[in-house]
């Protein structure tokens, strides 16, 4: 399965001396990182002869989106009826429910971030629900063949990743990824009057899981400070002249040794307790 999940989102919000935001349907739609998921999940369809299914979780008029997605190529359409105001976690668990019950390992792609909330959460909260594996702020997308997807992602400080994903997993896209196609004329009028699926969403505006917090790690134990003065102790505190500075670590490891030696040293940080880590 390839699926492509938009975010129907007022394009131009206004906000008031109060600070409240007021949305307008009629500057409402999606994205360019949203219409460059799009583009990247049929081109991949195109490349694979597969079928792709668009998704996105909001009221009635989000159909609008979705009646676009159908007229650039998009096979399929579903819409989970909630609102739009629920956090990254339940709109992630609302969408994995769709997408697993076709039960083949399947293709998701995603903007990096809403407009609305920006948090960049939602692809990594579906990679979570789904257990798949992620790429998430991909700034080009490489190839698309052989089941597998190369792409490169933005790292901070300006760095760049290359990964190989595949079969199957979350890729979020950055809008300057693509350019969405256009539609044609009559594909246009034909999704019109397309049929699109609409699957209840959560009840009640209520939430599938509670609500997320920033992880803050455990405080540190540390040991008193060594010295015979109060001076002495002060610089071992604050690592100045005269004590031991701590230096980095350059380890080149293969993937798993590494994910488990990144474990150990959070936990000798104390950033992590003494469980798996998970």
């Amino acid at each position: 399965m390839i699926a492509a999940c938009l975010k129907w989102v007022d394009l131009r919000p206004e906000v008031d001396a109060s600070g409240a935001v007021h949305s307008d349907d009629r500057f409402a739609g999606v994205s360019h990182a949203d219409q460059a998921a799009l583009e990247w999940a049929l081109r991949q369809g195109e490349a694979s002869n597969q079928p792709v299914t668009v998704l996105t979780l909001g009221p009635a008029g989000a159909e609008q989106a979705l009646r676009a997605a159908l007229a650039c190529g998009a096979t399929t359409a579903v819409r989970v009826d909630a609102s739009s105001s629920f956090d990254s976690g339940s709109v992630a668990a609302a969408l994995a429910r769709v997408v697993g019950k076709h039960g083949a390992t399947p293709w998701i792609w995603c903007g990096d971030h809403s407009l609305d909330r920006g948090s960049a959460s939602v692809p990594a909260f579906l990679a979570a629900e789904l257990d798949l594996p992620q790429a998430l702020g991909v700034v080009e997308v490489r190839s698309i063949d052989e089941g597998l997807a190369r792409v490169v992602r933005r790292l901070d400080g300006g760095r760049r990743e290359r990964l190989r994903l595949g079969p199957g997993g979350v890729v979020s896209v950055e809008g300057a990824a693509a350019t969405l196609r256009r539609a044609g004329f009559r594909a246009s009028l034909a999704a019109r009057t397309a049929a699109i699926d609409v699957v209840p969403g959560p009840a009640n505006g209520g939430h599938l899981h509670g609500p997320t917090r920033p992880y803050r790690p455990r405080a540190r134990v540390l040991a008193s400070p060594q010295g015979a003065t109060a001076l002495e102790r002060i610089k071992v505190l604050t690592v100045s002249a005269g004590s031991e500075a701590a230096h980095g670590e350059l380890v080149t490891l293969e993937p798993a040794a590494a994910a488990a030696r990144i474990l150990a040293a959070l936990r000798e940080w104390g950033e992590l307790g003494d469980g798996d880590g998970t």
